[in-house]
């Protein structure tokens, strides 16, 4: 794990997930390469098509917060 990625997931899980009132143990941080960030979504979140697209905004706005380097977050299953 690099810089970025630790940086990444540290963010995730202190602010971008709580912010959208999820259990941070559920959005993994799986890669992040070139401005993006791919996670993986757990627990109820990750059953939902609809829900998907608007976490996913919620957490890259949040993420782009604290790590200005990540442009897009991306889900991967």
């Amino acid at each position: 794990m690099n810089e970025l990625h630790s940086r990444v997931a540290e963010a995730m899980r202190c602010h971008a997930a709580p912010a959208m009132d999820l259990n941070p143990a559920e959005v993994e941080v799986v890669a992040v390469e070139g401005g993006i960030a791919s996670v993986r979504l757990a627990g109820a979140c990750a059953s939902c098509p609809a829900t998907i697209p608007m976490l996913i905004t919620g957490l890259e706005n949040e993420l782009r917060k604290h790590v200005p380097e990540v442009d897009i977050v991306e889900a991967v299953p």
